[in-house]
Formats: structure tokens, C-alpha cells, sequence
């Protein structure tokens, strides 16, 4: 790849032809014009200039490299204009997310594009390796994820903590409670199921010795049905509390807190090119401004 310091040195000397003045253009030193074009070369493997006393002329690679670097230039003017005209209140948003916040977040976008006729809001439920390859990809503009990512592209902003809860029928007396009483209940399962149980049973139940050894009563990967078995006294599951706060039949729930208590910190994620546009901005602002 080109680098693109240098090759902006370049074409700014074959605009100017004279190198003081494409120094004092760019606030460099004579000298360090003269680098940039030798590392240059370099880096195409041929000479761009042929050296004519205080002037030059360009070799045949010099002239397509000039071809190159002025529509480079055109690109990013273009973007700028683009960026510029950004509206933050029309175009697509498109964000990943767990399908638990899901429920949280989409009642926002809701009404976000109902103050915004113009925005179009593409939300996906998805893991969050998914979602950190759709950022990357571009594919996604913003993400919600429970780990920051080690990738120099991607920015994160604290967005909040969740709670990982035991959810029981509201009818279930959870006196004394065990983990035979709660495989007597049975597992209502899901695609984060077990690492869930893991997470937050394998923390408070001495005897407890994996996911894969529970008493599995059903297996449903709707996130908002998650909730239904349990309400009907049919088992139990673990979600994050947004996963139990979006249900509609709240009341037919038990939250049971458990002695060791376990949050999951979420965090919102972007391109940082992406970040820039002004739709996206101020879908995170708001995301962010969840309460």
C-alpha cells in the first residue's frame, strides 16, 4: 500500500514543479521533501523524477503515480463534501447487538425514526464474534459488545453494566434454594444458555458441575419467547435483566438474586472511519444515553 504522506508530497511537487515551494506549501524542509520522494521510489521500486538542475521532469512511473495521487485527492475531497452534507437524521444506521438488548434498545430507534422520517434503522441480533467482523467489515456501523476489542480500527465507549439473573416463575417458592430444586425445575435453554450458567450457577452452587450436565426441559433461540416456558412454570433460565424487563408478561417472572452476583459490562463499538458520519454519531449518543 502507498503511503500516503509521501505520495501527497508527490503530487503537491508536480503541482507547484519547484521543490522550496512545495516545502513551504506543506510546512516541510527542502530536505524532507527530497525524502519523501526517495521513499517513494523506493517503495514503487522505480524513479518517479528526473533531475534537470532546479527542475525536473517525470518518468513514465512518475506519471501514473501523479494519475494516482490526484485521484486520491478527488476521493477524499469527495468524502469530505460527503461528510459535511451528513445529516444526522436521515440515512441508514445499521447495529449489532445481543438479542437481550435488542429488546432494550429497539423501543429507542423507535422512536428515533419517528422523529426522523428519513432514518432508516437496520438493528441485528448476532454473537458478538459476528458483530466484531460485520464492524470490521463495515457491514455494521455501531456495536454492542461485552469486552473491548484489541483492534487499532475500532473505538469503544463504556455504555453500561448488566445483570446476568436467575429468572424463576413468580409461583416457584425459592426458599433454600438448590441446585437439585432448580434441575427438578429444568433448563429452559438458548444459544447463550450454558455459558451463562457457567458464569453465573457455577459461581454459587458448590455441587454445580457444568451446563452440560443440567437438566435441560427445552431449547428455544427466539429471544423474546425465552421468557414464555418460564412464565407458564415450565423451568428456568439466566438472562441479562434487559432480556427480562423487555418481556410482556413481567409479572408471571421471579428474579431470584443469588449470593454472588454477576455483571457483564457492555460497551459500544465503532469503525473509528464510521464513527465520523453524523448519523451515526448521534445514534450513539443517544445508545449511550440509555437509562
Amino acid at each position: 500500500m502507498l503511503n500516503a504522506s509521501w505520495l501527497e508530497t508527490f503530487t503537491t511537487l508536480c503541482d507547484i514543479g519547484h521543490f522550496t515551494r512545495t516545502a513551504d506549501r506543506l510546512a516541510m524542509t527542502q530536505p524532507g521533501v527530497s525524502q519523501h520522494i526517495r521513499k517513494l521510489e523506493q517503495q514503487v521500486g522505480q524513479p518517479l523524477i528526473l533531475r534537470e538542475g532546479k527542475s525536473f521532469t517525470l518518468t513514465p512511473a512518475g506519471e501514473e503515480l501523479l494519475l494516482i495521487g490526484r485521484a486520491r485527492r478527488t476521493e477524499e475531497r469527495a468524502l469530505r463534501e460527503r461528510m459535511q452534507r451528513d445529516d444526522p437524521l436521515s440515512g441508514t444506521v445499521r447495529i449489532g447487538c445481543s438479542g437481550s438488548f435488542a429488546l432494550r434498545l429497539y423501543p429507542h430507534l423507535i422512536a428515533r425514526m419517528q422523529q426522523a422520517p428519513k432514518l432508516e434503522m437496520h438493528l441485528s441480533a448476532a454473537p458478538q464474534t459476528r458483530i466484531l467482523a460485520d464492524i470490521l467489515a463495515g457491514t455494521l456501523d455501531l456495536g454492542v459488545v461485552t469486552a473491548v476489542p484489541d483492534m487499532p480500527r475500532v473505538q469503544a465507549t463504556p455504555l453500561s453494566q448488566e445483570e446476568l439473573c436467575l429468572v424463576l416463575p413468580a409461583t416457584f417458592n425459592a426458599a433454600d434454594l438448590t441446585l437439585q430444586r432448580l434441575d427438578d425445575l429444568g433448563f429452559i435453554a438458548h444459544p447463550d444458555g450454558n455459558a451463562y450458567a457457567d458464569d453465573l450457577l457455577g459461581r454459587n452452587f458448590d455441587d454445580y458441575r457444568g451446563a452440560e450436565h443440567l437438566r435441560l426441559r427445552s431449547f428455544i433461540n427466539q429471544i423474546g419467547q425465552i421468557p414464555l416456558p418460564v412464565a407458564q412454570g415450565l423451568g428456568y433460565t439466566i438472562l441479562p435483566r434487559s432480556g427480562v424487563e423487555g418481556f410482556a408478561h413481567r409479572d408471571a417472572l421471579a428474579v431470584h438474586t443469588l449470593p454472588q452476583r454477576r455483571f457483564h459490562d457492555l460497551w459500544l463499538i465503532a469503525r473509528k472511519d464510521r464513527a465520523a458520519f453524523a448519523r451515526v454519531a448521534a445514534t450513539a449518543d443517544g445508545i449511550l444515553g440509555l437509562q
